[in-house]
């Protein structure tokens, strides 16, 4: 993130400025960010997208964070000896392979994403699907057979 000491102070008003009407439009909502890709890798962008939650927080706006992380299950797979399977850009998961894909989600990135907003200045607390029943989920027609999308959903 660029040093703020070193933006000169009619910078940082005319930044302000275009700034102030999303901040009014979006004050007291809720912004779902999908954190994901190169931010979660490269430690500048951790911090920079870290210090930007955060800032989203103080000027009014809940922000809720959503988050990726198929290059880490992909190494943990990797490293028991398995390997993903994808049909049409989508993971196919057995039993096994879904207490890895719970366990880097939720006790490795999620845990990192906290201490991350954490240590910028934030609040931040972690929760999975799994957490008080927030999401369900059930297998579908193509994914048990793994040939085809079904042209309408299965019931």
């Amino acid at each position: 993130m660029t040093d703020p000491l070193s933006i000169a102070p009619r910078d940082k008003a005319e930044i302000l400025a275009q700034a102030l009407p999303y901040i009014r439009k979006f004050h007291g909502k809720t912004m779902v960010i999908k954190y994901g890709g190169n931010a979660m890798t490269d430690p500048e962008l951790q911090q920079d997208f870290a210090e930007d939650v955060v800032l989203l927080k103080l000027v009014g706006i809940n922000p809720v964070v959503v988050h990726g992380g198929g290059p880490q299950i992909e190494t943990a797979l990797k490293r028991l000896g398995k390997q993903g399977h994808f049909i049409q850009g989508m993971r196919v998961t057995d039993a096994e392979t879904m207490e890895v894909v719970e366990w880097v989600l939720a006790g490795e990135v999620q845990q990192d994403i906290v201490g991350l907003i954490n240590q910028a200045g934030g609040k931040a607390v972690g929760l999975t699907g799994r957490d008080g029943g927030l999401t369900r989920a059930s297998s579908t027609t193509w994914a048990r057979s793994a040939t085809s999308w079904p042209s309408t959903p299965a019931s």
